[in-house]
Order: structure tokens, then sequence, then C-alpha cells
């Protein structure tokens, strides 16, 4: 924790953000996981907590490497203490000038991002209302989707995810990963997404995403050859990067092509609208900027008439997402869903295929801040620094990378 602010109130009288603290935690996977392009075994999850002069605490989170949060300390800290708790906009704009130098897509996107949702969250509860009141509501439940179907699972464990999902949840739509081991299992692929409509029924909407792992032309043949599975949403079939070749996917396939989720500023998601490159755009809240600037990539999209999906971090985005009329959904992607039920009290019920923010101060969740401690990266990251599976002897008893 940074050395607190002196201040109590600002020249109105205002409540001020006295100090700000940031941790990382890493929690092993249930099983090896893996999509298209990448394979992992733990995921770390970097919490920030943002003190007001009374006690009260705002709570902010971001899904990135350890040194988020060194950042967050080290860069970001004095851009928000002594402001007040009501000026999140501007202790946003102040944050994103502060990482000029040191670049702000990457490590400092995911630190701003968490320190922006701990502002958002401490203003509301100083005010005693609900996120989605506070930013304006123009719904009370907010549809989701369910999302795993890592390609390492088997054919039981994807059978159990989908049926946990549709029979078991109600969700009505659900997404599975395909583009295995950089587009080298195409075969296996079509196989997964014949297995998921079938156990899914016709009834319920299926998703795919690549992860990028496909070009141009396997992207087109591979959701030609899964016509007969009505796949209606085609995540990142290329790289993300390469807007000329989603249009070009987006113009040969029937399923809604979309992308979005490694956006950190209104320009990548401006320039990607402009080019025509996806139905519906993606952004992840706790990448791109928090919820300031979640909320105007959604006003972007807003223009191009697109409607956004909120990449994954669930609990994170919901309140944003019933303050936002051109929502489509949000993911309720299994590792964070998993990952936020350990970590905090409040969290939401997706049954029905949808969930409802509560009417509980801030975001309505409260870290467990006991529980959770064992699972906390002792250690600054650098190098020898190992990140394994849970067997590895690399781990301690708790989870926890530990030097070798």
């Amino acid at each position: 924790m940074q050395t607190p602010s002196t201040r109590r109130t600002d020249a109105d009288g205002h409540a001020v953000v006295e100090s700000v603290e940031a941790a990382a935690y890493t929690v092993p996977t249930e099983v090896p996981e893996a999509d298209g392009t990448l394979a992992w075994t733990s995921t770390t999850l970097v919490v920030v907590r943002v003190h007001a002069a009374d006690g009260t605490v705002g709570t902010g989170w971001t899904y990135g490497a350890p040194a988020c949060a060194e950042i967050v300390e080290g860069t970001l800290a004095d851009c928000v203490r002594g402001r007040s708790v009501l000026d999140v906009p501007g202790a946003f704009d102040a944050m994103v000038k502060q990482v000029r130098d040191i670049g702000r897509p990457g490590v400092a996107g995911y630190a701003i991002s968490a320190v922006d949702v701990a502002l958002w969250d401490l203003k509301a509860r100083m005010l005693g209302l609900p996120l989605h009141r506070l930013l304006g509501a123009v719904r009370s439940t907010v549809p989701v989707y369910g999302s795993g179907g890592f390609t390492t699972y088997d054919e039981r464990q994807l059978a159990r995810q989908l049926d946990d999902w549709v029979a078991g949840e109600g969700i009505p739509r659900v997404k599975i990963k395909i583009g295995e081991s950089w587009s080298s299992e195409i075969g296996r692929d079509l196989d997964r997404i014949r297995q998921a409509r079938a156990t899914i029924g016709e009834g319920t909407e299926l998703y795919v995403d690549a992860n990028g792992a496909y070009t141009r032309k396997q992207a087109i043949r591979v959701l030609r050859a899964a016509a007969d599975s009505d796949v209606r949403w085609f995540e990142e079939p290329v790289s993300s990067d390469d807007l000329a070749g989603l249009r070009a996917v987006r113009d040969a396939v029937t399923a809604d092509v979309t992308a979005g989720e490694y956006g950190y500023d209104l320009t990548y998601f401006r320039r990607m609208c402009d080019a025509g490159a996806v139905d519906c755009l993606q952004a992840d809240a706790s990448r791109c900027g928090g919820l300031t600037e979640w909320q105007r990539v959604a006003a972007v999209a807003a223009a191009y008439g697109l409607e956004i999906s909120g990449h994954c971090a669930p609990h994170l985005h919901a309140h944003a997402a019933a303050a936002t009329p051109n929502l489509r959904h949000l993911e309720w992607f299994h590792d964070h869903v998993r990952v936020e039920s350990m970590f905090f009290d409040g969290v939401l019920d997706p049954r029905g295929g949808s969930i409802t923010p509560t009417d509980a101060p801030g975001h309505g969740l409260t870290l467990r801040t006991q529980d959770v401690e064992r699972y906390r990266v002792t250690a600054p990251p650098q190098a020898g620094l190992v990140f394994a599976s849970a067997a590895d002897s690399s781990f301690g008893a708790s989870g926890v990378p530990v030097h070798t």
C-alpha cells in the first residue's frame, strides 16, 4: 500500500481517495486448459482496493500478470490519491497520461482497468447506490452465454460442461474453443463442433472461438464444413489484428464474426468498426480501461450500428452492461466465474441465461480477504518465477508460484 493522502476532502468538501493497494493472486485451474493458440494451468487475478478516509473501500480487478500490481502502486497511485472519489473520469484521464512512456497497451492497460473499476465501486458505495443505478440502468437483467469448451477437454468433459450450462442452468447460448494447436487439428475441431451441437440440441445457440488460430481460407472452410451444426458466432476466426481478414471471413460465412477483446483504446475499436470487420464488437473492461473506457467503446459501436459483448470477467462487467443500450450479452467464462466465486461474496446467478445486478451499494461484491490469502503471489515478478500446474514441484501447497 502507498503512503496515505493527508487530505480527507477536496476544496469542495468531497471525500478523497486516501490510499491505493494492489495484490496478485494465482489460482491453479482444475485441469490443464487450452484454446487454439495458448495453453495454461493457472489464472492470475490482480485485485486493487482504493480507500476513502471514512473507511469505505472500492474494489476492482483484472486478469493479468503480477506486474500489474507493481504498476498500480508504483505508477498509478499518485494519480488517484487525494482526488475526489466523485472524479472517476478525471482519474482515468490522469492514469492514461501517466503511462505514456511505458505504453498503455498490455500490462499498463490492465492496471488502469483495475483501478478504474475500483474507483467506480468506491464512488457508488460512497453515494449509497448500486453501480448500475449510478451509471444509468437501461435493463434489469443481462444476457450471458456459457463459455469454456477448452481444446484439452475430452468428449466426456465437454459434454458435461455443456449439459451443466444448458440443462442445469438453462443458458440458451454456449461457446467452445476450436483451432486446436494453431489449426493443426481441424478434423477434431469439426468433430467437437458436431458433438457440441448434438449435446445441446437444436434450441440452443452454438458459438465457437478460434482465438486467431486459422488463416482466412481455413476459417471459411471450417465454417462451411460445419454448416449442419448451425454455428451462430465465430469469434476471432483469424488474428484480431487482421482486419481485412476478419472482413473477408465475415463476408463469406453466415455466423456473426466477432473480435475486440485485445483492444486498449478508442482508436483500436474505431478502426475495427470502420473496417467492417465484425458483426458484434467485443470489449474487455479488465483490459481496455475499466468501466470508463468500456462505456465509451460501447458508444463507438453504437455509432456504427453494432452491439457490444463483454469479454470474460462477467461480474466486473455486469453493472456497466445493465447500463448499455446496445449490449448483446456477457461471456460467462468458466475460469473467471470459478475464480470470482472463490474470491467474492455476492456473486450472481446465471440460471435462465441472464444475471441480475444486485441493489447493494457499488458492484455488490465483497472480497474474501482471508480465504484468498493462500493464493497471493508473495514475490515480485522477476527472472526465475515459474508458473506451472498445481502438481508441478515449483508450486507450493497453496498453488502460489515460487522461485526455482
